[in-house]
């Protein structure tokens, strides 16, 4: 049973628009070539990976006008447990779904240009989010944790998304949120002043 971590709207808003931004950044960075190559993500090139933020920022995005008055039975961490209790025992499926979309584009930066039209649509949309509850994958969240959950997920993929070549980093705001959703999830954490290793550790990627 995860802590509670509940994330103001003010503390969200603007990291999540940071992480989205330097997202987006960083991947603009990809050649084609790059973007073929492993991400972080097993099973998942770099392409693939990017293909699956655009989906899950798309709905997001469709998410964010459903507002309701029910109050929050979900925050950033419990969303986070909730998931890994419903996910798939079998998540090849989910993987090669990704990697069947990703195959659509002719070249695999064309997929940067719907990256950037969500990426814009969810600047406006977030900056006029109101603070009010969400539904949300069917969890009602305040309007602080869903976009505190999605600028911890920007984070990890951020990092899937990695090459040799130096990339814009992280939003530092976003990695501390993502550090607070990982302490909430899980104990007997080792002692680290490096936020970003504890949280690609806690969503179990490598460093």
């Amino acid at each position: 049973m995860p802590y509670p971590c509940t994330v103001p709207l003010e503390e969200s808003r603007p990291a999540f628009l940071e992480e989205l931004a330097c997202f987006h950044d960083a991947a603009q960075t990809l050649d084609d070539h790059t973007l073929l190559g492993p991400s972080h993500a097993h099973g998942w090139s770099r392409l693939d990976c990017l293909v699956h933020v655009r989906m899950g920022l798309q709905e997001l995005l469709a998410g964010i006008p459903a507002r309701v008055t029910a109050p929050p039975d979900t925050d950033a961490a419990s969303y986070w447990a909730a998931w890994e209790t419903t996910a798939d025992s079998d998540p090849v499926p989910g993987i090669l779904m990704t990697r069947r979309t990703a195959s659509a584009y002719s070249r695999p930066r064309h997929a940067l240009e719907h990256l950037g039209h969500v990426t814009a649509g969810l600047q406006h949309a977030v900056r006029d989010m109101p603070d009010t509850a969400v539904l949300f994958q069917g969890h009602v969240l305040s309007a602080g944790d869903l976009l505190a959950t999605w600028a911890v997920e920007l984070v990890v993929h951020h990092h899937d998304l990695h090459t040799a070549a130096p990339t814009t980093p992280p939003a530092p705001a976003a990695v501390v949120i993502g550090r607070r959703t990982v302490e909430a999830l899980h104990e007997n954490l080792p002692p680290t002043n490096d936020d970003l290793s504890l949280v690609l550790a806690g969503f179990g990627r490598r460093l």
